[in-house]
């Protein structure tokens, strides 16, 4: 028989009212762990599925017009004012133009008084050009008088008539006369070349004063204008910039810089799908035109630059968009896939289903397995799996429509599921 040090018969009753919370606070815990130890688990499934299953190799890229023109000045000088496009409209971002279109005038009035000069230094080498003609006749005139000079000193040579030095310095007037001629004609072949000379600085002043108009090379869409009316430009060393014309926005590429370990599964004329953010409900297609060779290495990793071929008739993708890149390696339709999760999940304590040896049923060899609910238990059901694209893959074992197990659903706790005799720290009211 169960005694008390002292008799119970006794006790106040505050002390029975003490003995039964202390009571209270050791049981209902205690049952209320247990209870929670025999709630059944909850796991999350996803459905079996038949749609299509693509391999891809993942990378982003930039779009980029498939030519680009950088529209230059060859002179310096100030902006004055800018073209037309073809609405009649000042040219500016987006500007549709046409070859030869005028795009920008630069202050000319240096260049024209350049060409005034040129055209100066030009009638001067002809007006060379017509003295020296004329002192070539004039030499000519004296060559014929000292010839007939020589000739009669020769008649009469050294004699009472013809005294030794006259007949030396008939002979030297010839001799003076005959080389003078080659000079005069000397001298109409230099002022030919300085007319030469004199047209060439003609043809540059010409150009140059050309040059202060700007106008498209090609037919396209301005992309970038990068002067405004007034802004001076200086062409020294380099031409600066002054637009930048893309050739044809209805044919696009996608430049994708693509690890080196992925590299050898590019081929040219492989098929890509891409997105962008810009337009997240539309899928794009593509082909793979060329892989570069120029390799870039970005710490320690070695990266080819491939160039993606697309249509852009109705002009979604404007240059410069950040794309999404897959390049289709092996593509199924009409398979049945399921969560790469629900391939990888086992219930604890089994280990990963991957990693189990291949199970042989018949003919047939199931490298894989998934789990499924039968009478609220996890069952295992062997498949094959096939194709993956990162996050779901192809299986053969199993029917459409049937529920898998991904993982076990640990939940967020309720309010109501907390330990009500959990002590709590006061609020302290700073």
């Amino acid at each position: 028989m169960l005694r008390f040090p002292f008799d119970i018969r006794k006790l106040s009753k505050r002390s029975w009212i003490i003995i039964g919370i202390g009571a209270l606070t050791i049981v209902v815990p205690l049952a209320w762990i247990l209870l929670r130890k025999k709630t059944p688990e909850s796991y999350r499934t996803a459905v079996v599925v038949r749609g299509d299953v693509t391999s891809a190799i993942a990378a982003s890229g930039t779009v980029e017009p498939e030519e680009v023109i950088d529209v230059g000045a060859q002179v310096a000088g100030r902006i004055l004012r800018f073209g037309n496009d073809r609405t009649g409209k000042p040219i500016d971002y987006g500007s549709q133009v046409e070859e030869g279109m005028i795009l920008a005038y630069i202050d000319d009035s240096n260049y024209k008084a350049d060409l005034t000069q040129a055209n100066a230094q030009l009638d001067q080498a002809h007006a060379g050009v017509q003295k020296a003609q004329a002192d070539l006749d004039q030499i000519k005139a004296k060559l014929y008088q000292a010839e007939r000079e020589w000739k009669r000193a020769q008649e009469l040579g050294p004699s009472d008539a013809l005294s030794q030095s006259d007949f030396d310095i008939a002979q030297s007037n010839y001799e003076t006369a005959k080389a003078g001629v080659q000079v005069g004609r000397a001298a109409i072949r230099q002022a030919e070349l300085s007319v030469v000379q004199a047209k060439a600085l003609v043809d540059r002043a010409n150009q140059n004063l050309s040059y202060c108009i700007i106008r498209s090379p090609i037919r396209g869409i301005i992309i970038d204008r990068r002067v405004n009316i007034g802004q001076t430009v200086v062409a020294s060393l380099s031409a600066p910039s002054l637009f930048l014309i893309a050739k044809d926005l209805r044919r696009i590429q996608i430049w994708v810089p693509v690890n080196e370990a992925d590299i050898g599964h590019i081929r040219t004329g492989q098929p890509v799908e891409f997105t962008v953010d810009a337009h997240p409900g539309s899928a794009f297609k593509g082909t793979v035109a060329k892989v570069r060779l120029n390799a870039t290495m970005t710490q320690n990793v070695v990266t080819y630059t491939v160039v993606v071929n697309t249509e852009n008739q109705d002009g979604k993708l404007l240059p410069y968009l950040t794309a999404n890149v897959k390049f289709v390696m092996e593509k199924k339709k009409g398979v049945l896939y399921v969560p790469n999760a629900a391939l990888q999940w086992s219930p604890p304590g089994r280990g990963n289903s991957q990693i189990e040896p291949p199970q042989i049923v018949g003919n047939e060899s199931f490298n894989g397995a998934v789990w499924v609910l039968q009478d609220k238990k996890p069952k295992r059901v062997p498949v094959k799996t096939g194709l993956s694209d990162g996050s779901v893959s192809e299986v053969q074992g199993v029917t459409e429509g049937m529920n898998v197990i991904t993982g076990i659903d640990e939940g967020t706790p309720e309010p109501a599921e907390v330990n009500p005799f959990t002590p709590k720290l006061p609020n302290r009211r700073r």
